[in-house]
């Protein structure tokens, strides 16, 4: 059997793969005793890594630039992600009365954009991964200087200072910059060493396995976690999973409002229901006492959302299908449609 027939298996059944890792995950988890469940936490960042690191390969770098000159993308992201979803928090999360350590950890994961593997989703579903890639930076800076903003109003001014940049600028190091560096001087390479051109092949075959493994690894390491604080996160679940099932729909109009294609679409949609979750759990993790089910709360996200993901590349194009090709038009027509369609349609 040839290596392009096993790759094409494993994107035919991607889905059923995926739902097998969360399920292994989950099993190790709860198995596992917790200090060895914690060393497994240590291998989420290079696992996570090298996924984005198959990830950026193949993105072509020129058209990364060009996605970042998309003003109307970059004004829509941040709309959604620091105006509408702030708005929706505020006015359905804020009066539920949260207990201030799980409200804390909720606005945490919430209040802070995905810039890791929403990339690889995205990509799965169809959606442009260039533009999220590219407003990728934007996002990490964005959400450092308006995540004490937003905690400030919210909670108080005593839980600011809990929140340092330090471990969202590890963590861009780490998940984006270094693999994406990587990924670039591959680029340049691969014509000039054999090696390096199987490399990136290797690589970009293995990115089912790389997602299993990324969803096996992170569900193993926060199954125990979990396990402890049940009584705080039940409550919890079904706000995660009513922000996934609004937050398509706002995804949707917005894009309509900005006249977006559907790859443009699809991937402001996944920019606004995917969270910064395994970001911000250091910064949980590192509150005091007081707040010590606040990662809990953080964790229970990551695994809603990972489960939400996979059902997003499953039914997500079908929310938000291709549009049949136009029908011919006389010629005298044809200019003028492809005009309009141009106009609607371009980025």
């Amino acid at each position: 059997m040839s290596v392009e027939t096993v790759v094409a298996w494993w994107e035919r059944h991607q889905i059923p793969i995926y739902l097998t890792g969360l399920a292994v995950g989950a099993v190790i988890g709860v198995l596992l005793p917790e200090s060895t469940a914690a060393a497994v936490e240590v291998a989420i960042y290079p696992v996570l890594g090298l996924l984005l690191y198959a990830t950026f390969l193949q993105v072509p770098f020129a058209q990364i630039t060009r996605s970042l000159r998309d003003g109307r993308f970059v004004t829509a992201a941040l709309v959604l992600n620091f105006v509408l979803v702030p708005v929706l928090v505020a006015a359905a999360i804020l009066p539920l009365g949260l207990e201030r350590a799980v409200l804390f950890g909720v606005l945490l994961v919430l209040l802070t954009p995905c810039i890791d593997y929403v990339i690889v989703f995205c990509g799965l579903a169809g959606g442009d991964e260039r533009r999220l890639l590219a407003i990728s930076p934007l996002l990490m800076l964005a959400q450092i200087v308006v995540l004490p903003l937003f905690v400030l109003v919210a909670v108080g001014p005593d839980l600011v200072g809990a929140i340092e940049p330090g471990p969202f600028l590890d963590a861009f190091g780490l998940l984006i910059a270094a693999p994406l560096v990587l990924a670039w001087v591959t680029g340049r390479l691969r014509g000039r060493f054999r090696a390096v051109a199987v490399t990136e092949r290797a690589a970009t075959a293995a990115m089912v396995p790389l997602m299993t493994l990324t969803l096996a690894v992170v569900v193993t390491s926060q199954v125990p976690t979990l396990s402890g604080q049940l009584g705080a996160i039940v409550p919890v679940l079904p706000i995660y999973v009513g922000f996934l099932v609004v937050m398509a729909a706002v995804g949707i109009a917005t894009a309509r409002a900005f006249r977006f294609d559907v790859p443009a679409t699809r991937a402001l949609v996944f920019s606004g229901a995917t969270r910064n979750s395994l970001v911000v759990l250091p910064l949980a993790l590192a509150l005091p006492p007081m707040f010590a089910v606040t990662p809990a709360v953080v964790i229970a996200q990551t695994l809603v959302e990972l489960i939400g993901m996979v059902v997003f590349v499953r039914f997500l194009p079908r929310l938000i299908p291709q549009r049949a090709p136009a029908p011919t038009a006389p010629s005298g027509q044809a200019a003028t449609t492809r005009r309009t369609d141009d106009r609607e349609e371009s980025p």
